[in-house]
């Protein structure tokens, strides 16, 4: 499943294809946050507190996943 080929530079940059840009709707200046995770690079669009509100909605939480040791 490959989309695109970089290369990477002697100062170890890499340039984002025209089409994953268009896709990912990345615009020049956006902060992107850079991990790996099972060997991979990855890259993701760094995104507001205000966009992550809500995030979470419907999940349900069991009470074991609360630490309740600390409480008096």
């Amino acid at each position: 499943m490959e989309k695109a080929r970089v290369k990477v530079s002697p100062k170890f940059q890499v340039v984002i294809p025209k089409a994953i840009r268009k896709e990912l709707k990345i615009e020049p200046g956006q902060e992107l946050v850079v991990f790996t995770l099972d060997g991979a690079l990855r890259l993701l669009p760094r995104r507001s507190v205000k966009e992550l509100r809500g995030a979470a909605k419907g999940m349900r939480w069991k009470e074991d996943f609360r630490d309740n040791a600390d409480r008096l």
